[in-house]
């Protein structure tokens, strides 16, 4: 057995062209999982799959303004979930139902703060959606916590809450 590899097992780098496939693939799985039951099958099966590709791909490759990134997690050379940062905040962390509870979330989360104090956040924000407690607990663990705030968002079948969640960085 060798000590080292040419690649890591398991690893967070910056989103490339052509990661966008993996990563909408893997929100779609993702959402229909944790989000059955607040959503419903009708929004879930209402996603633009090739939409939401298209905007991954612009994210990845036209960014909208400094402070905004994409990072994806990767076991070995497979992409197993994601991270879109903008200043100060974390827009998305996602990982495939597949591959989670193998730290992928954590190191997205670690790079994602990380990202973010290089471009001189304070503080990170998130959103989690109404009943999500899965993660509620992850980030609770790693330090978050809700501040109170709330916002609704029309899906355009039903209207969904999020809650907003902060930690000092």
């Amino acid at each position: 057995m060798s000590l080292f590899r040419e690649t890591a097992d398991v690893s967070v780098r910056p989103a490339v062209p052509g990661d966008d496939v993996a990563m909408t693939a893997i929100q779609v799985r993702a959402w229909r999982v944790a989000h059955d039951g607040t959503l419903g099958a009708d929004v879930l099966d209402a996603l633009d799959g090739v939409r939401m590709r298209e905007q991954w791909a612009a994210a990845i490759s036209s960014p909208p303004g400094p402070g905004f990134a994409v990072l994806v997690a990767c076991a070995g050379a497979d992409v197993v979930g994601f991270a879109a940062v903008s200043p100060g905040q974390v827009l998305a962390l996602e990982v495939d139902p597949r591959h989670q509870r193998g730290g992928h979330g954590s190191r997205l989360l670690a790079a994602a703060v990380d990202r973010l104090r290089r471009d001189g956040a304070q503080e990170v924000v998130t959103w989690v959606l109404d009943g999500d407690t899965a993660r509620e607990a992850f980030l609770g663990g790693a330090g978050l916590g809700p501040d109170g705030r709330a916002r609704t968002l029309a899906t355009g079948v039903r209207d969904v809450v999020e809650h907003r969640w902060t930690a000092q960085i």
